[in-house]
């Protein structure tokens, strides 16, 4: 027992020692983010005190699915260095299929959902396969995309322009759903902490057993201590409201699943080799045509499944859908998270906290009576700010040969 006291103490003592370390060799990982939102949250909490209550932050939970979802598809693109500017018009264009096929003509949701979701993979596939085969840049390719399928919206809506769903629907329960038994959230918490711990573990075994460098059993200890505070501390705080929402149990579980086919397959780890360099992966014999197809499907898969859950908080589709501030805020959320915009670089879980920070400062200039205007030039000045940090890491790292 003595033992392990010494060694999480050690632990401890070596923390500020290891941020060190890695700020100067330009490996932040999240720590900015984290801060900003610290900040922020702090910040508006002191302007209000209703700004962190159970009602507002479960609401805030719920708000950064729809706008999270396309966001994390922009991270697979970002990661090769590229920039898809069509994913808000994929979006509207797949809330829009969906509305006209089961509203307008009675096609089962189940069925309109599907068709709605392929909608988005086919207009994403065909940027790819374009992008990959004439080697355009991707943002003029998507850019070219942004106008034609925000046409085909306008198109597939008709003259009326606008589709109210029905609120009992599949679709609008999507956002309107909470799991009330609060068994549901605390289990969920459980069960992230265990996984997390089985995964780090299984992880240091493997690195263990082939002699590379892993994480000891306590550091693993204090990781999973960590995660189990956080989400019990959710779910906490959303049982005391509603319960844990059923749009933020899907979108946890897409990001974790998108996450591990990241870091933990072929797929993942041929998408990084591309970001890193596109030559070095061609003379590696990877299939850049299919990495490429692939990445800009699942961009487009994800706008898709974005546009519906912004579809179903608001149980309406019209002409403005996946206009706006959408394109913005998504790409947003993907840098302020982490996500490098010279690619090989970020997670999906770069988008969860990129959405938190955007979110939160909306939710709080809200619940302030902030001018709009001030929530842009904040934003902007947040998105800034990450891309500074990011080119700064790139050049430390750059520096060092490692990059």
């Amino acid at each position: 027992m003595v033992t392990r006291v010494r060694a999480v103490a050690r632990a401890v003592r070596s923390g500020p020692a290891v941020v060190r370390r890695r700020l100067s060799a330009g490996e932040l990982g999240s720590l900015p983010v984290v801060l900003v939102l610290a900040v922020v949250w702090i910040t508006f909490q002191s302007l209000n005190e209703n700004f962190l209550s159970p009602r507002n932050l479960s609401n805030l939970s719920v708000d950064i699915v729809g706008t999270g979802m396309i966001a994390v598809g922009i991270v697979f693109v970002l990661l090769l260095g590229e920039l898809d500017l069509s994913v808000g018009s994929i979006s509207g264009l797949a809330a829009a299929v969906f509305a006209v096929l089961n509203v307008n003509n009675g096609v089962p949701e189940w069925l309109a959902l599907v068709v709605a979701v392929l909608a988005g993979t086919v207009a994403g596939t065909v940027q790819g396969y374009s992008i990959a085969r004439t080697r355009v840049p991707a943002f003029v390719i998507t850019l070219a995309g942004l106008l034609t399928w925000n046409g085909l919206m306008l198109s597939v809506l008709g003259d009326n322009g606008t589709v109210n769903l029905d609120e009992n629907g599949l679709v609008a329960k999507l956002t309107s759903y909470y799991f009330t038994d609060d068994a549901v959230a605390y289990g969920l918490a459980a069960v992230a902490a265990g996984a997390v711990f089985l995964v780090c573990d299984r992880d240091r075994r493997r690195r263990k057993a082939i002699g590379m460098p892993h994480r000891s059993v306590h550091a693993i200890g204090l990781r999973t201590a960590a995660v189990a505070v956080l989400a019990f501390g959710v779910a906490y705080l959303l049982n005391r409201f509603q319960g844990l929402p059923l749009a933020l149990l899907i979108f946890l579980v897409v990001v974790a699943g998108l996450d591990v086919v990241l870091r933990r397959t072929h797929y993942g780890r041929q998408v990084y080799a591309l970001g890193g360099s596109i030559e070095a992966a061609r003379r590696a014999s990877l299939s850049v045509t299919w990495v490429q197809t692939a990445v800009l499907a699942a961009s487009g898969t994800m706008a898709a499944v974005g546009g519906l859950f912004l579809a179903s908080r608001i149980t309406s589709v019209s002409q403005s859908s996946g206009s706006g501030v959408l394109l913005v805020n998504a790409i947003a959320a993907a840098v302020i998270g982490g996500t490098s915009l010279f690619g090989g670089r970020g997670t999906t879980w770069s988008a969860v906290l990129g959405m938190l920070v955007i979110q939160s400062i909306a939710s709080g200039m809200a619940i302030t009576d902030t001018p709009p205007a001030v929530q842009f030039v904040i934003t902007g000045g947040v998105l800034f700010a990450a891309v500074i940090i990011d080119s700064l890491s790139r050049h430390s790292q750059t520096t060092r040969g490692r990059a």
